[in-house]
């Protein structure tokens, strides 16, 4: 495999852990106050991402709105959906607080200071929160794009793009590491960027997915790179 001159780099799953339990305690306090039975929080988690995942596709160019806009849209349709009289201000404060101060992956500071190649992070999220949760681990990196800026949500080209044209480089001069199979691997794998998945949790790879590499570490990545 060709070395490449950069990394465009997904950061909540891959530099930072995931949301996760705060969105699993999000979910309880709903089912606690909920009218309609629901057996299993997981549930309402699943109804949540998936109207949230809707209204991201639908967030582009003209119609965007940032990632904690549509979070309370869909935090707030899950409430409604589910008969919940659960205040939706303080759940929601839940996840903004968490994403400004996520926790760092072990191997992440590592792999940042080591790396080699100029690093940009391409994420979704809106870039006050990303700006807070980079300075309060004291990362570097060489330059930053958010759905924001881009106006449209990975996996949408915009911010491969925008990512791109900050380095100067072409599709296949790159390398886009990150941990989600829809996000980033369908949406590298559509505009040609070399991809590396970090598949940390050990998932089932899909027929579709096309791989440079397949690593369940960031350090995994930098030996690649090296």
């Amino acid at each position: 495999m060709n070395r490449p001159r950069a990394i465009l780099l997904d950061f909540y799953g891959t530099v930072v852990a995931e949301d996760d339990d705060v969105v699993a305690a999000v979910c309880r306090s709903i089912q606690r106050t909920a009218t309609a039975r629901v057996d299993d929080p997981a549930a309402i988690g699943r109804h949540w991402s998936d109207v949230f995942a809707r209204l991201c596709a639908a967030a582009a160019g003209p119609a965007f709105a940032t990632q904690r806009e549509l979070e309370r849209r869909s935090l707030r349709d899950t409430i409604q959906r589910f008969g919940s009289d659960a205040d939706e201000e303080p759940l929601s404060r839940r996840l903004f607080d968490y994403w400004r101060r996520p926790a760092l992956l072990p191997d992440a500071a590592a792999f940042l200071a080591e790396i080699g190649v100029p690093v940009c992070l391409v994420s979704n999220i809106d870039r006050a929160d990303l700006d807070a949760a980079i300075d309060a681990h004291g990362l570097r990196v060489d330059a930053v794009v958010t759905s924001e800026q881009a106006r449209a949500y990975k996996p949408r080209p915009e911010p491969f793009r925008l990512a791109l044209d900050h380095l100067g480089l072409a599709p296949g001069e790159a390398w886009h590491v990150g941990d989600s199979l829809t996000a980033d691997v369908a949406g590298a794998n559509a505009l040609g960027i070399p991809v590396v998945w970090v598949n940390r949790r050990r998932r089932h790879r899909p027929a579709w997915a096309s791989l440079t590499a397949e690593v369940t570490d960031l350090a995994s990545v930098g030996e690649l790179v090296r």
